[in-house]
């Protein structure tokens, strides 16, 4: 993701991303659920701000601590010791997690590091979103998040990169279309 979405545009971005998902979930009539980590709670309220989103929006687990991650998501212990937090296979079992503990039909997650040091080797920016949904296997993917931006524009980023990841597997799933993926990601091999 460029550094032109870190200024204000990154914000009207994320409200027109949460209005097509929000638009996609209320036409079917599906319900999301948001585990987030170094997003800090910022999707669940961007989610929140759009009118209408108690149609959809059944809730957030904001896991910033690892233990929370295990204890209350299900993440793998074994995982989290041996990789980290930061971690692709992290963010799917996330968003598998609050999937189930929400009762959504569709849920995504944020992991990374926003800085301003690195974390478990891992250095600033580095960030993976997944999207789980009843059909097809959890997506995770990294976003590419320019040098140089500071914590807050990494975290803004990973926002608008969870909700166009979701917003293109409910595209695909409506339309049946493969390979849709939005610019500015890495989708990550399952494991």
């Amino acid at each position: 993701m460029s550094a032109a979405g870190a200024d204000g545009a990154a914000s009207g971005d994320a409200d027109d991303s949460a209005r097509a998902v929000f638009a996609l979930l209320r036409e079917r009539g599906e319900t999301l659920g948001v585990a987030e980590s170094l997003t800090g709670g910022a999707l669940a309220a961007q989610l929140t701000a759009a009118a209408g989103a108690s149609k959809v929006f059944r809730g957030s687990v904001t896991s910033y601590a690892t233990a929370v991650k295990r204890e209350l998501l299900g993440v793998d212990e074994k995982l989290l010791r041996d990789r980290g937090a930061v971690d692709p296979e992290v963010a799917r079992q996330m968003a598998a997690g609050v999937r189930s503990i929400l009762h959504a039909d569709w849920s995504v997650s944020t992991t990374g590091v926003a800085g301003p040091e690195p974390q478990d080797g891992h250095p600033v920016g580095t960030v993976f979103v997944a999207v789980a949904g009843s059909e097809g296997p959890v997506v995770a993917a990294r976003l590419r998040v320019d040098e140089g931006l500071d914590r807050e524009a990494i975290r803004m980023l990973s926002v608008r990169g969870g909700l166009e990841l979701l917003h293109s597997r409910l595209v695909a799933n409506t339309t049946g279309a493969t390979g849709n993926r939005p610019k500015g990601m890495d989708v990550c091999s399952p494991e």
